[in-house]
């Protein structure tokens, strides 16, 4: 069957009210929607055979097509003079009794040698009359309740299906013992991107499979193991069916193969957001919601507010918009990272209650159970927001305290008022008021409470206060956080919703308590056309996921596939942005490949001569709590030992192999970086770090990839740590400039990377950098290389800052600590030299305690536990 699907259809929120098919509330067609019927053709293919009538049915902008024999014409009218008697339905009008003599007629001439193109016009004239009566129409062969509301169908039916087949890790069936299996009445649906089936007598959907590259449809019996059998295989589970015969088996399996076949295939758009403006589309998209909403997070906050300052009260507060979405009817789907909580304290369980509470249609899952699973070390990574199924927000960016910032990245937020001389009014009950907290305290404060945050200096305590400061924000200066996410559309978003689909009713599967019907499967949507973007690019969904994570038969790694095979084939430059820098394969503790794959790339083009960059910004110290000033804790260092090690120190390092090749030469081709800035609070001078959470490349001004993977092993390997990219590949050009020459970049990544830079480098307060040309000696060398180390030099020197390159091991580190910088010395000086500085760039130190074992101490919590957990 096709579809053509228009403004008339049931709204797809009707997934989640499903009943049994007989009961009379059951809502199968479009209201005040006539259906027709038409018979396209008789085939006879001999004497002996029945004449088979193929039958185009149309309702609305619906169509599909039946196959019958005359037989079944006999038994549907014989089932509906049976139904009419236990109806009670009147005798029809003078004008249905002329059709019922034609009725008596056609059951004494069916079978006989007749003439088919006059019976063709009869039974047409038949179906069309019983089309027009409401009474019949519940008749249910081929047509359900979702068939007018899921868009695009192949077909529908009875079938039995067999029990089991799923791919849950740890659960295997010891045998193929027919004792092993039970066979149960089933509504079959089928579906461009999914096979489902219901309970007929509940209409409760039992099952959601996806098709996926692994989709394949077996018909034979030595793989069914039963007769007139269907086999469907995926990632995520083995289906087995039966049907009536031979015949019927085939007609399913081939109808189905065919359908996935030319529907299941979708290209995919692409547009892109930064920070403050993520939280805003965020906001304003989730007002935009009709029917569903799905969201999942490392760690959610739902006390946040997505839009900033608060000028509005609570409407643009994350728990108060789903509230208010909920009770408009919006369907809301949240799963949530459930931590190891003696490991983390981001209070998932809080969370979850939070919202559960908010409104019935909110629903909550948590994963993994640590105990059931054996999954102690790793987590759910993602970070997506899904609009109606039709919208998708992918990147690094959670919905929680900490994230939101703008390009300007504040140190200090006191408010309006005069420091500590007017603090704000005195506590209130924020959740249940309509007012803002802003409004509330006559400021405007851009992070209230636990928002405002320094997880190096201290983690975040007590989160069911989410109100309550817990730094002093009159003496200690907050990080700002630096990142970058997507959103995209129409198809784009399809797949992004399959991966929450996915996980869902895996989750739904794996865990009893949310077996219930108060936990629905989803269903995908199905998408004919794309949204109107600025920018139409071809991408791909990239995913880290396995069987612990998704139930899926084989890991998937494809977003460490797409890292390696960009750095393989850019030809100018790669620019990277990630919280982690854990690479350099050892086949021991680290196994992927990325670093290696841009030493080999780099010492490529030392042998060709040709120019190359690459661009590595990342945060200046691990985000984990500790003083740095005592040398960080054992957290902290165990992240920079694998973090040095990728860079400069030990045999496997990208530098050190490079130097191999070409001496001191390698600086020419790679610069690792980081972000810093500085303010006045409370009438001293302060800085801090940019925490780089981004996870980002781009590379050529034509290839971007977006997500949540960190480049270390956990977020790469698949069978850790689940997560989701996007790989944006420019079709479209424009004219720009790479070495001096003329060049064709792609408007998407161009973009991208120029906002990148004008942000780091200071390009929006200062429009005289040129930042055309990426690679060229002048940039890289005059504006890139200078500006890090000036910024560098300066900090250094006013504040006595670390990580610093100075700083060598804990002797060179109590020196340091000893003398101090000019904003305690000579604060005027101070001040004139942070005029200097340009943007937040400054250059990563590589010789920070260089001469000290940074590997956890034996004995200690950190040493405990696998080396995995770091890498």
């Amino acid at each position: 069957s096709h579809s053509l699907p228009g403004d008339s259809r049931i709204p797809f929120s009707a997934v989640y009210d499903t009943v049994g098919f007989k009961e009379d509330d059951a809502r199968v067609y479009l209201p005040t929607v006539a259906i027709t019927a038409r018979i396209l053709e008789v085939e006879r293919f001999t004497a002996s055979l029945p004449a088979v009538f193929r039958i185009e049915l149309k309702h609305g902008e619906f169509t599909w097509v039946i196959k019958r024999k005359e037989k079944h014409f006999l038994e549907l009218h014989r089932e509906l003079r049976t139904y009419k008697a236990f109806m009670r339905i009147p005798l029809p009008s003078r004008r249905l009794t002329t059709h019922r003599f034609f009725y008596s007629h056609m059951n004494r001439h069916i079978g006989q040698n007749i003439v088919y193109v006059f019976l063709q016009k009869q039974l047409e004239d038949y179906l069309n009359t019983l089309l027009t009566m409401a009474m019949y129409c519940k008749y249910h062969h081929t047509v359900s309740m979702f068939s007018f509301t899921l868009s695009v169908s192949s077909r529908e039916g009875m079938i039995y299906k067999r029990s089991g087949g799923h791919r849950i890790p740890g659960m295997n069936c010891c045998g193929h013992s027919q004792a092993c299996y039970r066979w149960s009445k089933r509504w079959l649906v089928v579906k461009d991107s999914c096979l489902l089936y219901m309970k007929p007598d509940s209409g409760a959907i039992s099952f959601v499979l996806l098709v996926d590259k692994e989709f394949s449809i077996k018909m034979d019996s030595k793989d069914t193991e039963t007769k007139h059998g269907v086999r469907i295989d995926s990632l995520s589970r083995t289906l087995v069916f039966k049907c009536s015969s031979y015949r019927h088996a085939r007609w399913w399996g081939q109808s189905i193969e065919s359908f996935v076949r030319n529907y299941g295939k979708a290209f995919l758009r692409d547009h892109l957001c930064c920070v403050k403006t993520y939280m805003e589309d965020v906001a304003d998209a989730l007002e935009e919601a009709k029917e569903e909403i799905f969201i999942t997070d490392w760690w959610l906050s739902p006390e946040i507010f997505l839009k900033r300052p608060v000028v509005e009260g609570n409407r643009w507060r994350l728990d108060c918009l789903l509230k208010r979405k909920a009770q408009q009817g919006v369907r809301i789907f949240v799963m949530l990272y459930k931590e190891v909580e003696l490991a983390l304290g981001i209070n998932s369980g809080y969370s979850k209650r939070t919202l559960m509470h908010l409104h019935p249609s909110i629903k909550v899952m948590r994963h993994p159970d640590h105990v059931s699973s054996s999954v102690y070390l790793w987590a759910h990574h993602e970070k997506i927001v899904v609009i109606d199924q039709s919208v998708a927000f992918v990147g690094g960016i959670d919905l929680a305290y900490g994230r939101w910032d703008d390009r300007e990245h504040r140190l200090t937020d006191v408010g309006s008022s005069n420091g500590r001389g007017t603090p704000p009014n005195e506590p209130v009950d924020l959740p249940n008021l309509k007012t803002g907290v802003g409004e509330l305290q006559g400021n405007t404060r851009f992070w209230h409470g636990k928002d405002y945050c320094n997880f190096v200096y201290k983690d975040w305590i007590q989160l069911e206060k989410p109100f309550d400061d817990f730094i002093d924000r009159y003496t200690t200066p907050r990080m700002p956080w630096h990142d970058i996410a997507s959103v995209v559309h129409g198809r784009a978003a399809r797949d992004v919703a399959r991966h929450f689909i996915q996980r869902w009713n895996f989750t739904k599967i794996m865990k009893p308590k949310y077996r219930s019907l108060s936990y629905p499967f989803l269903l995908p949507k199905s998408h004919s056309t794309a949204d109107e973007l600025k920018y139409q690019v071809p991408n791909c969904v990239l995913r880290s996921v396995a069987d612990w994570s998704a139930g899926i038969k084989y890991h998937e790694e494809s977003i460490h596939n797409a890292y390696i095979q960009v750095i393989a084939k850019s030809k100018h430059y790669i620019y990277i942005e990630n919280q982690f820098f854990i690479s350099c394969a050892d086949n021991k503790t680290v196994q992927n490949k990325i670093g290696d794959a841009i030493i080999e790339r780099i010492i490529r083009a030392h042998k060709e001569g040709k120019k190359y960059r690459v661009y590595v910004v990342t945060p200046l110290l691990p985000g984990f709590e500790g003083d740095i000033t005592t040398g960080g804790g054992n957290a902290i260092q165990a992240v920079m030992h694998f973090n040095y090690r990728t860079m400069i120190r030990g045999e496997y390092s990208i530098i050190s192999q490079l130097k191999k090749e070409m001496d001191d030469q390698w600086m020419n081709y790679i610069s690792f970086t980081g972000l810093r800035t500085h303010a006045e609070l409370e009438g001293r001078l302060v800085t801090e770090l940019i925490y780089v959470h981004s996870k980002m490349l781009i590379a050529d001004d034509n290839t971007v990839i977006i997500g949540s993977a960190n480049i270390n092993d956990r977020s790469m390997l698949g069978k850790r740590d689940s997560e989701v990219a996007v790989i944006v590949e420019d079709s479209e050009k424009v004219a720009s400039v790479m070495d001096g020459q003329e060049y064709e970049a792609g408007p998407f990544a161009l973009q991208l990377r120029l906002e990148c830079f004008r942000t780091i480098l200071g390009g929006h307060t200062d429009t005289s950098i040129d930042l055309s040309d990426p690679i060229s000696d002048r940039f890289y060398k005059e504006v890139w290389m200078t500006t890090a180390g000036r910024n560098a030099t300066i900090y250094e020197k006013v504040f006595r800052c670390l990580p610093s390159s100075l700083v060598r091991n804990m002797s060179e580190l109590e020196q340091f600590q000893s003398k101090p910088g000019l904003a305690q010395t000579d604060l005027a000086r101070a001040q004139e030299e942070l005029r200097k500085i340009r943007g937040f760039l400054v250059q990563f130190p590589l010789d920070f305690l260089s001469e000290h074992n940074l590997m956890p101490s034996v004995g200690t919590k950190e040493a405990i536990v696998p080396t995995e957990i770091w890498t």
